[in-house]
């Protein structure tokens, strides 16, 4: 997995790469941030991570369309915002301190001008205390909070106008400085009463509709920075006279030897030299069982070490760990923009012309009924202020940001934002077979035995005499002998018969009680010999050799192997067939769940592989697959995938080979199983971390609902607009219905505040299966 990142390393920009200095992924860009939108040009700052790679607005070389759009970059200064500090960078983190701070000290600001405001003593018929310059209070304070806490909306506004983007912010700074300048004019010229309250309560709000926005924001991107935590700070390596020193991860260097203590977390990825331990790979993998480690296996950088010390010697660092590879995937994923964000954006866009029209023909309407005054400028501003399309901005940037963070917790990581929300639309999902549905080893299925004898001790013979071979046939029997905790005896005179089995001898007094001559004086067969007997363990091929025949049973036995697609190897006693152990390559248990669950969704499942028709049908049998294509040579793969396409059917394909590359091409969403080839992980849209086929009915789920959110979100926006803006524009004035431009400020914060809850509500979908 760590590999699978390496080919676009040089195209990730530097705040991809955990750093023990401290420095987080989102620190550099966090996604749907319109903070973030608003200064992605300003000089000196990184890049957008989905503005950095040169096929960002060409193809992405799988022939699926790359609908991110594009960004204008326009030079400009951020100065003044919060952000002066920053320089290299906007830091992400600031930005919900930027408005929370702006709110308190605006609202602390805006309580006198509320107090002292004229229109409001007499709505609640009180009576201000005056002073001495009393009657400034309002003005000056009204300018203060519309410096200080509306210059945010007017810088990001003139953003907009400059990238001729024109969007929320840009409705925000046309609808207070509308206020504030009617008010500052009414104010000196005298020309009507003043509404600073109006004003100051405007940006009140407003801030305080973004610092929750914000927050969610913050929360939403906020799986980006918990995986760049994990990594410590430092490691402890292991000097060449075997003492430790600390120092700080970025120093380490692949072959280092570093000593990870229980309860602390791997520094880098590598492989265990020394020691056994259990370590939680929860936060990577998504599996929340730990995992036994020992020497010769794997470990993965920012995995927590449980109870025993490991010596770990590093494989990777740096950008090439695969935390580095999941934050990298992750980031690329909440950047990449969906067809429903197009929409939405374009809506945005669209609402902004219509907002401008609505609000001149309510100026004219006004005008022309009651004379140019307060009431044709309140009506103006609470139009612009209503249609500001903060919700319909918020609402599939909020569900894409934490739709990618989910898919990571759960071990998938989305590489193409566009396969994501297709999958939801998915009817056909088709997997390879060996290693993917089946665990790609030879597994122990039954065993049959003559006589007196037992299964296991017919697997205590077959493992020792496949002791010394490498053959995938003899390791399946040696685990399974562990698995019963048979007690193997030692074997000698090894001998492999190329194309036949293996044979050894084992010695008489290591024999089971069951086989002939043991316990008792006589000697042992010409073929053992005085000191022992001879165990031989192969298939038909072995018997034609040693011209033996196996008992009708046994023979039966193999048949209905055969049919089954499993194979059969005997297991011979001094030339004497005792028993047989049919295998076949390992069902996983998850498969028969992942299909299931495909099934529920409605989901055809197909498989491909290039095993015979036999044992393609068994194993599809077993596992109620719908679809069997057999005996498919590497390079046909695709085509079949293309059959299904042509047929209407949207397709996934789930693999994890080289051969498996062009289908997962070729397939609408190509699935990569994690621990699979570079070629196939590069190759496809999603990867899945762990090998689990269940991962895929969660994708698919995770799709569905998260494109229910994005849909709920943006009628909401929309359907908000629709009923608001005839409102604010005072069609209903003739039966004294008018919303004031404060009261369509709490709407219109209201909205966004209800799109941001419900985009969190999909943190409780429940993706298992």
């Amino acid at each position: 997995m760590a590999d699978s990142s390496r080919d676009h390393g040089d195209s990730a920009h530097e705040s991809a790469k955990p750093s023990a200095r401290g420095e987080k992924p989102t620190d550099s860009y966090c996604s749907c941030c319109r903070v973030c939108n608003c200064y992605r040009d300003a000089p000196g700052t990184v890049e957008k991570p989905g503005e950095r790679r040169g096929e960002h607005d060409e193809h992405d070389g799988k022939g699926k369309r790359d609908e991110r759009g594009d960004d204008r970059h326009d030079s400009h200064d951020h100065g003044g915002d919060g952000h002066d500090d920053h320089g290299a960078h906007v830091d992400h983190s600031d930005h919900e301190d930027l408005f929370r701070k702006r709110f308190f000290v605006s609202l602390v600001l805006s309580l006198p001008v509320l107090y002292y405001s004229p229109m409001l003593q007499d709505w609640f018929g009180f009576t201000a205390v005056t002073f001495p310059g009393s009657e400034f209070v309002g003005p000056v304070l009204g300018v203060a909070v519309f410096a200080y806490g509306g210059i945010p909306f007017l810088r990001m506004g003139a953003v907009e106008a400059r990238n001729r983007e024109p969007g929320m912010m840009l409705l925000i700074s046309l609808a207070i400085t509308v206020a504030f300048v009617y008010s500052v004019a009414a104010a000196v010229f005298d020309i009507g009463e003043p509404f600073f309250w109006e004003l100051v309560t405007l940006i009140v709000i407003f801030l305080l509709g973004h610092w929750i926005e914000m927050r969610s924001v913050r929360r939403a991107s906020g799986a980006l920075d918990e995986l760049a935590e994990l990594l410590p700070e430092t490691a402890e390596r292991v000097t060449a006279d075997g003492e430790t020193e600390t120092v700080p991860i970025d120093d380490l260097e692949a072959d280092d030897l570093v000593l990870v203590r229980p309860g602390s977390n791997v520094p880098a990825d590598g492989v265990v030299e020394e020691g056994e331990s259990n370590v939680t790979e929860a936060m990577i993998t998504g599996e929340s069982k730990p995992v036994k480690k020992g020497p010769g296996d794997e470990v993965i950088g920012g995995t927590t070490n449980r109870d025993g010390s490991l010596r770990v010697h590093v494989a990777a660092t740096g950008e090439e760990t695969t935390l580095s590879g999941i934050v990298r995937l992750v980031e690329e994923a909440q950047e990449s923009r969906s067809r429903t964000q197009v929409l939405a954006d374009r809506a945005a866009g669209w609402l902004f012309y219509a907002a401008l029209g609505v609000a001149a023909v309510t100026a004219v309407a006004w005008t022309v009924a009651v004379g140019f005054g307060l009431p044709v400028v309140e009506r103006v501003v609470t139009v612009l202020v209503i249609a500001c399309p903060h919700a319909l901005g918020l609402a599939v940037p909020l569900v894409v940001a934490i739709n990618t963070s989910m898919a990571a917790q759960h071990g998938m990581l989305v590489r193409d934002r566009i396969a994501m929300e297709q999958a939801r639309n998915l009817d056909t999902v088709v997997f390879d077979k060996t290693g993917t549905l089946t665990a790609g080893e030879q597994g122990i299925v039954e065993i049959a035995t003559v006589g007196d004898w037992s299964e296991d001790d017919i697997l205590t013979l077959a493992a020792a005499a496949e002791g010394d071979s490498e053959h995938m046939i003899a390791q399946a029997v040696r685990d399974e002998a562990g698995e019963r905790e048979l007690p193997v005896p030692d074997a000698r005179g090894f001998e492999a018969l190329e194309g036949r089995g293996v044979r050894a001898t084992i010695e008489r007094d290591a024999m089971p009680a069951v086989a002939p001559g043991v316990g008792h004086s006589e000697e042992g067969t010409d073929s053992g010999g005085q000191d022992g007997h001879t165990v031989s363990v192969g298939g038909p091929n072995l018997l034609r050799y040693l011209e033996v025949e196996p008992s009708t049973d046994l023979e039966r036995f193999a048949d209905e192997a055969g049919a089954r697609g499993e194979g059969v190897v005997y297991v011979l006693h001094d030339e004497e067939i005792v028993g047989a152990v049919a295998l076949a390559d390992v069902i996983r248990e998850e498969s028969v769940e992942a299909i299931d669950a495909l099934h529920e969704m409605g989901v055809e499942v197909a498989m491909l592989t290039g095993d015979d028709a036999d044992v393609a049908h068994s194993v599809a049998d077993e596992l109620g697959i719908d679809t069997v294509f057999a005996e498919v040579l590497p390079e046909d793969k695709d085509e079949k995938i293309l059959e299904l396409q042509d047929r209407g059917h949207l397709v996934a394909m789930v693999g994890d080979g080289v051969n498996d590359a062009p289908a997962l091409t070729r397939a609408d969403v190509g699935i990569a199983i994690g621990s699979g080839t570079d070629v196939a992980v590069e190759s496809a849209d999603v990867v899945l971390v762990e090998n689990d086929p269940r991962d895929v009915a969660s994708l698919v789920r995770l799709s569905a609902k998260s494109y229910r959110k994005m849909q709920e979100n943006i009628a909401w926006a929309a359907g908000y607009n629709v009923f608001a803006l005839p409102l604010a524009a005072g069609i209903l004035a003739p039966i004294g219905i008018l919303l004031s431009p404060a009261v369509g400020a709490v709407l219109m914060s209201a909205s966004t505040v209800i799109v941001a809850i419900n985009a969190q509500l999909l943190r409780r979908a429940d993706l298992s299966v």
